[in-house]
């Protein structure tokens, strides 16, 4: 400032003797103009005076602002009563008092560096929008920061102490209510035949179990049926049962003379704004719990969605068939409205999904309504009967799903049996065009169902898809001439037959009941024996599976990369022989077709495959299952299968010891 000021001064003393040596040589030049001159010298002398004594005043009046505008910033910093640091190269190269205080506790670490002042701290993070939280001591608090370029970086921070705010907002979030929904699996079936004493002693023990779990938290519990109970509980401890993972459904299955006389399944809604929003999660996870065959606790979180626990035990048997009844009706009704029908199972669809189409493709007959298979035969494991069909005349009953695209409008009815999953269906596209959509499946529910569906007979108690659609074929009129033929009977048969195992597994009174009804619809079992034959080179196949597989924590598993596709059906076979061997409790087969990585699984019951195969995409029961991995490597493929059965297994464990406990 004070180099322009002479710079100024410089100018105007120029201009003055420019003024000076001009005037002379006009008095000189013209003598009578002297006194003119003069006059104006004294003027333009006069005025350069006041001008430069008015920009020197002003000039310093700006000064002395500049100065007192540094000190007003600096007291203000000084006199803030929120701690401020300044740093350079993280060191605190000043401080106010309230930063001495609240953040040193009164010592003064002038020129030593901010970690050893404020443990963790980081201007990265603290210049972010939310800032930077910060423990110190019993104090919570969330620093804000900002830097500046001069000769050296300067960077200031900001502490704010929100020690109250945040503990009253981890009060409030513990506090939030959480809804649980109980129901008694076991009611219906068991305890209802029972002696009214005999019933009221279990119920009283049902009554305490809960009441125990309840107890040690601040909620409440109510019955709101015979069945039914309805639990409202806080967060903190609703943290704390489901670290227990739900011990109480082990507690409920020892209750009674026979183990699993009595099994809960539990729904819980979590984490909702309102108690209404909290029910309403709580009635989809508990209807998820049941779809999945009961015994467990499935929880729905606002924002991570659904998380389950338990599903150790079979599935409960439900003897009534009302709901088939009235399932066939609504069908029948949703084919009379419809042109045309077509029917569509899972991805390298097996006996079951094929057998189960096509009794529905019988039923859609039955209601005079033209009808297909969706079937893609190349990948097909159950090759074998669409060729008995072809050799039986009936080969137009089946057509690519490219080919049915063509024929998909808004008034044909698709019919999906054997899954609830889009990501499986034969062709997601025709799912996609489909206007109305029913669902028959048995495999245990799974997070991402078809939800859309006009009618979701899903009912995880049945054997099989083919258990179920040879239940519906009983409810509709069927005439002598276009009843059921052998054929197609041996076609359901061969489902129910391969989900069981030759009625080994998962079988219940409605599994005998409809394949004799189906034997007495002319299924062969010699017939059916057949479709599950295999090609020499299949056989080959499955025995160097069998061959290669390795134990894995009680696991048999085999992985392989040279699949043709020829011999699709050695996969799920040689899951089934593994189970034979002592000493393995389930079964993992991978192979890699060139397309996909298909996983089949099995276990006796002592396993819930399911679960496992649910942390890769897939699903299926308790004691069968099934995954299809694509753009994914066999090693990829095998280290996940691998940590999905360590995570099960740790699991288990720690599910036994809490029993024990």
């Amino acid at each position: 400032m004070r180099k322009k000021l002479m710079g100024i001064d410089v100018a105007i003393i120029v201009l003055c003797a420019a003024c000076i040596t001009f005037g002379v040589a006009l008095a000189v030049a013209k003598p009578a103009y002297l006194l003119y001159v003069a006059l104006v010298m004294i003027a333009v002398g006069v005025v350069v005076t006041l001008n430069i004594r008015h920009f020197r005043h002003m000039l310093a009046r700006s000064l002395r602002g500049k100065a007192e505008v540094e000190d007003t910033v600096h007291n203000s910093f000084a006199g803030l009563k929120i701690p401020v640091v300044v740093l350079s190269d993280g060191d605190m190269i000043w401080y106010n008092e309230a930063f001495r205080t609240d953040i040193l506790g009164g010592k003064d670490m002038m020129l030593l560096p901010i970690s050893r002042a404020v443990p963790g701290f980081s201007q990265e993070t603290s210049q972010e929008k939310s800032g930077q939280n910060i423990l110190l001591g019993d104090k919570k608090i969330t620093a804000y920061g900002s830097s500046m370029q001069t000769e050296k970086e300067i960077y200031v921070a900001y502490f704010i102490d929100n020690t109250v705010l945040k503990n009253n907002a981890e009060e409030y979030l513990a506090t939030r209510p959480s809804v649980m929904l109980i129901t008694v699996d076991t009611y219906d079936e068991v305890l209802k035949q029972m002696k009214e004493s005999e019933r009221a002693h279990i119920a009283g023990e049902i009554d305490l179990e809960l009441e125990r779990l309840i107890g040690s938290t601040t909620g409440f519990l109510r019955r709101i049926s015979a069945s039914r109970y309805i639990a409202v509980v806080e967060e903190r401890h609703m943290r704390k049962i489901i670290e227990d993972r739900f011990a109480v459904l082990d507690r409920a299955r020892e209750i009674g003379e026979e183990p699993g006389t009595v099994t809960l399944s539990i729904g819980v809604g979590r984490g909702a704004p309102t108690l209404r929003e909290a029910e309403v999660m709580a009635v989809q996870a508990l209807d998820m719990a049941l779809g999945r065959g009961g015994d467990q606790a499935a929880v729905k979180n606002a924002e991570e969605g659904f998380a389950f626990y338990g599903g150790v035990s079979r599935s409960v048997e439900k003897r009534s068939k009302v709901r088939s009844r009235i399932i066939a009706s609504a069908i029948r009704d949703l084919m009379a409205q419809s042109d045309s029908v077509l029917i569509m199972g899972h991805r390298a669809s097996d006996l079951d999904a094929l057998g189960s189409a096509v009794g529905m493709l019988r039923f859609a007959k039955l209601c005079n309504k033209p009808a297909a298979i969706v079937v893609n035969e190349k990948q097909s494991l159950a090759a074998n009967l669409v060729e008995e069909f072809r050799r039986a005349g009936r080969g137009d009953d089946f057509i690519a799903p490219e080919e049915a695209e063509k024929y998909m409008d808004k008034k044909t009815l698709l019919v999906i049996v054997d899954t609830h999953l889009k990501a499986i269906l034969e062709s997601p596209a025709l799912y996609d065009a489909a206007k109305t959509v029913v669902v028959i499946d048995h495999h245990r529910k799974c997070v991402g169902h078809i939800e859309d569906s006009v009618v979701f007979y899903h009912e995880p108690y049945a054997s099989s898809a083919s258990e179920l659609v040879s239940e519906l074929l009983q409810y509709i009129d069927m005439p002598k001439e276009n009843r059921l033929t052998p054929l197609e009977a041996q076609a359901l048969l061969a489902g129910i037959m391969l989900d069981t195992r030759n009625f080994a597994l998962h079988t219940g009174v409605r599994t005998f009941e409809a394949a004799a009804y189906l034997r007495r619809m002319g299924a062969q079992t010699q017939a059916v024996k057949r479709l599950f034959n295999t090609s020499f080179e299949s056989y080959a196949y499955k025995a160097q599976l069998v061959t290669d597989a390795e134990i894995y924590m009680g696991c048999a598993v085999v992985f392989s990369d040279n699949l043709p596709e020829e011999v699709n059906v050695a996969v799920p076979q040689a899951a089934n022989d593994l189970l034979t061997i002592d000493g393995v409790e389930a079964s993992f087969v991978a192979v890699d077709n060139g397309q996909q990585i298909s996983v089949s699984a099995r276990s006796m019951g002592d396993v819930n495959v399911q679960v496992i195969m649910e942390k890769l995409g897939g699903g299926g029961h308790l004691t069968m299952a099934g995954a299809q991995l694509r753009d994914t490597s066999l090693a990829e493929a095998k280290r996940r299968l691998l940590s999905a059965i360590a995570e099960y297994r740790e699991n288990q464990v720690a599910e036994k010891q809490k029993a024990k406990e």
